[in-house]
Parts: C-alpha cells; sequence; structure tokens
C-alpha cells in the first residue's frame, strides 16, 4: 500500500469504463493496492448506463412488441395487428434497469475499497491528474501506476445545420418519450442498424442514409444483402450512396436533410435525426500532453502490446486507446494492464493477435469472428467455404424465423478461418466456434461433438459437414 497520502494511490484510474472500473477494482482486491478511480458522470462507464444494455433492453422491447402484433400467428385471436405504445413505459424500464447496474457498481466499488472521486480528471503532469468537482472544488491526485480510460463519444459529422438542428445521438434516443414520426438515421453501421429496425417495431417510419454504396462495409455483401432483405421487410427504408449538405429545422418537430444521392439531388423530410456515422476517441482537453502521452492521427492514444502509452507507468485501455469499440474488448484491455500490474508475465502479441467477435443485436442477430471472405480473397489465403441456411439449424423453426445464414472458412490444415452467422441467436453460437479457433482444432472436431437437440448450436454440426473436401 502506499503512503497515507490521501491523494497518491497506488493506481489511479481516469474514466470508470470496463477496463479501468476492473482494474481498480482487481488490484485492490487481488493486489491489496489502493485504488480510486475518477468520473464525470457514467458510473461504470457508458456501456450500463448509456449505451450497449440499455439499448439491449429497449431492442427487447421492440422485440416482444413485435411479436405482440403477430399474435394471431401464435393463435391469439384477439391479437391487434398493430401494438399502441408507451415510450413514457419503455423510458422507465430501461431507467429501471440502468438504476439497478448504478446501484450494483457503486456498491462494487464499497466492497473493494476503491475510492470513486467525482469530476472532470485533468493531467496536470506525468502521473498527476486535477479533478474539478461540480462544486468547483479542486484536488489533485497522483499514482505510481496511471490508467487512461476516457471512452469515446458519438460523432456529429460537419455539416452545415446538423449540431444546431440538435440531433440525437445513442444517448438521447434512449431517453425519447415520444415515438418519432418519423426517424431519419446518418450511418448504416451496426448502432444505426440496431435502432433503426427497434424503432420501427416500436411504430415509427425509419429512413437510414449511407454514404457508402452498401451497409456495413467492412461485412461480406451477401451477409449484408440478407441483413437489408430482413430489414425492408420490416419497413426500414435504406438509402446508401447517400452525401448529405446541409440540415435545416429541428430534431424532435420537422428537420430537412439535402444532398445528393447517387450523385443526383436529394431531399428528405422527418422528425428526428439520430447520428450514427462513428465514434470519437475522448482523449482531447484532458492533459495529456502534460504527461507526455503520444496520440496516433486519428487522436488515439498510442500504446504497446502491453497498453502502456508513451509516457512510463501510464497506461491507456478501451475506446481511447483505439481497441475495437466492443465492451468486450475492453474488458480484454482489464485483463492485460492488470496482469502486468499484479507482475504476472504476458505472451508477445497479446494485444494485436486476440480475437476480435462481435454481435449486431438486429433479429435476427449478426455475429462473427475471425476472416472474412472477402478478406481472405484480399490477402490471397487460401481455403474452403461452407454455407448453411438457418433453417437447417432447426431450432430455427420451431422459432418462426429461419432467415439468414451461416458460413465458415476453412484453412488446408482443416483449422477454422472465419465464421459468420446471420440468424436468431447468432452470437450464442460463437464461443464454440471461437474456442475452437483459438486451441488451433479442426472443424472436425466441432462437427463431431454430440450436441443437445434442438439447439442453435446443434446447426454447427450440419455447417462443418458441408466443407468441401481438399482439392
Amino acid at each position: 500500500m502506499s503512503s497515507a497520502n490521501p491523494n497518491h494511490f497506488d493506481v489511479l484510474v481516469l474514466g470508470s469504463g470496463e477496463a479501468g472500473k476492473y482494474i481498480a477494482w482487481t488490484l485492490a482486491s487481488q493486489g491489496h493496492k489502493r485504488c480510486a478511480v475518477i468520473e464525470r458522470r457514467w458510473p461504470g462507464g457508458s456501456c450500463p448506463t448509456i449505451a450497449c444494455l440499455p439499448s439491449k433492453n429497449v431492442v427487447h422491447t421492440a422485440n416482444v412488441i413485435y411479436e405482440a402484433s403477430q399474435g394471431q400467428s401464435y393463435g391469439i385471436l384477439n391479437s391487434p395487428e398493430k401494438v399502441n405504445v408507451s415510450m413514457s413505459v419503455v423510458r422507465e424500464r430501461k431507467r429501471e434497469m440502468v438504476t439497478g447496474l448504478v446501484d450494483m457498481h457503486a456498491g462494487k466499488f464499497e466492497e473493494f475499497g476503491v475510492e470513486l472521486v467525482w469530476g472532470q480528471g485533468t493531467f496536470v503532469g506525468k502521473k498527476s491528474i486535477e479533478v474539478v468537482g461540480k462544486d468547483g472544488e479542486k484536488r489533485v491526485l497522483t499514482g505510481d501506476k496511471v490508467v487512461v480510460s476516457t471512452g469515446s463519444r458519438a460523432r456529429i459529422d460537419d455539416i452545415p445545420g446538423l449540431e444546431a438542428a440538435n440531433p440525437l445521438t445513442h444517448i438521447e434516443i434512449l431517453e425519447l418519450d415520444v415515438l418519432p414520426s418519423h426517424l431519419i438515421i446518418l450511418g448504416g453501421g451496426y448502432i444505426g442498424l440496431e435502432f433503426a429496425q427497434a424503432m420501427r417495431r416500436l411504430g415509427a417510419e425509419v429512413t437510414v442514409l449511407e454514404r457508402n454504396t452498401r451497409l456495413l462495409k467492412k461485412e461480406d455483401e451477401d451477409i449484408v444483402a440478407a441483413l437489408q432483405e430482413v430489414l425492408e421487410k420490416d419497413g426500414v427504408k435504406i438509402i446508401t450512396s447517400t452525401t448529405i449538405t446541409n440540415v435545416t429545422g429541428q430534431s424532435g418537430t420537422s428537420v430537412t436533410l439535402t444532398g445528393t444521392s447517387s450523385n443526383a439531388p436529394f431531399s428528405i423530410t422527418g422528425s428526428h435525426i439520430l447520428c450514427a456515422t462513428g465514434r470519437l476517441p475522448n482523449t482531447t482537453n484532458i492533459g495529456l500532453e502534460e504527461a507526455g502521452i503520444a496520440l496516433t492521427p486519428q487522436n488515439y492514444i498510442t500504446t504497446d502490446e502491453n497498453l502502456e502509452t508513451t509516457s512510463k507507468d501510464v497506461y491507456a485501455v478501451g475506446d481511447c486507446a483505439g481497441s475495437p469499440n466492443f465492451t468486450h474488448v475492453a474488458y480484454d484491455d482489464f485483463r492485460i494492464v492488470s496482469s502486468i500490474l499484479l507482475g504476472q508475465a504476458q505472451p508477445p502479441n497479446r494485444k494485436s493477435s486476440r480475437q476480435i467477435p462481435f454481435t449486431l443485436y438486429t433479429t435476427p442477430e449478426l455475429a462473427h469472428v475471425g476472416l472474412r471472405e472477402h478478406e481472405a480473397l484480399a490477402k490471397a489465403v487460401k481455403f474452403r467455404v461452407a454455407k448453411m441456411p438457418m433453417a437447417g439449424f432447426l431450432k430455427t423453426r420451431t422459432l418462426g424465423n429461419t432467415a439468414g445464414f451461416a458460413k465458415t472458412l476453412i484453412a488446408d490444415d482443416d483449422t477454422i478461418l472465419g465464421f459468420t452467422a446471420l440468424g436468431l441467436g447468432a452470437g450464442e453460437l460463437l464461443p464454440v466456434v471461437q474456442l475452437a479457433m483459438k486451441m488451433g482444432l479442426s472443424y472436425v472436431d466441432v462437427r463431431d461433438l454430440v450436441i443437445t437437440h434442438p439447439t442453435l448450436a446443434e446447426g454447427l454440426v450440419g455447417l462443418f459437414s458441408n466443407v468441401p473436401a481438399r482439392e
């Protein structure tokens, strides 16, 4: 433990997001270190309060409402085809969950003896942070080891009139107590598409505007085409190759966007705008230069394989460090840094060689890990591809939604290079495949598993049975 100086800590963390909080909790409980976490607003970071979990809460509500509208197909004879939705109730359900998560986090800080310091933190030295509280009171904290865990924020594109129109981000849309009559979403990425389907299922008219020629530009074209078909069947309008050059009006009443679509003049009017065109790291105006912490050209904090910055004994984790913007990756950042601070050796290339799985929470879900088909082709990696429609995952037939398909890339040595699935519960299929990939197992090891019938995972047996023989 460090000295009795109340402002000095063994480990000082700026930002209480996923990686930061777990580093502090773990070093305090397992390493018996004196730890503090500085947080300006969201206890536990954005995931439990304004992002991942709250959005999935609303997505689930939207899906329940959608299923209620399909009640007659289940034999509910008096089920209405259109369900009246109270957005204030939707919001309150989400708020109740968030309150429970905030209380849980407060309990964890108390349980592990980690001091939670409220205020805006700014570096004033290499391992020294000034915290300004809401009342203006200042406190300078120092640490033997310092961790930056400041996360990221929604990007508002520099389009004339856009910021003045007060657009929604993922934060504000979760606080709506009225249903937009027409929601226009800028950006056909992961956040935009989840909200597009959810708000459509809640009853809003939804239009997605994407600047690229197709949605989800990093994904394979066959997967994107299948997902777009699902969204359009739900009634989501998708317009690609769109450039917006001007915005007038106010989001929440009436707002008009003008520009071009496929090089032709374009204009659209709606009641609300949601900005979902990407994220920016929270690395400005926090004094990083005072600590000797360098940034990349994209303003992410520069780190090495151990997530140490250019300032010795100062680490950066999560979104602000350029790690893929997923909570589960931030959690892995915690594992890297906490292991180092506990004196545990790390393998070479620990950061750069890890798996980065993800799940897009549309219905059906889109889940992926490893190489995509177009990436393998671009890298001239030799592979075999196996595909199977989700109807072959027989559990989907019992659930009444067989949309989508799964595919896998197999190397010459029979190891699994990549896996993608668009289907109900697709995200739950990832761990089996991930483990096989991590352990360097043959696809045959998964194919020959005895898996409970009928489960979604059972379909993996069929998928891997479709792998073509080596040429």
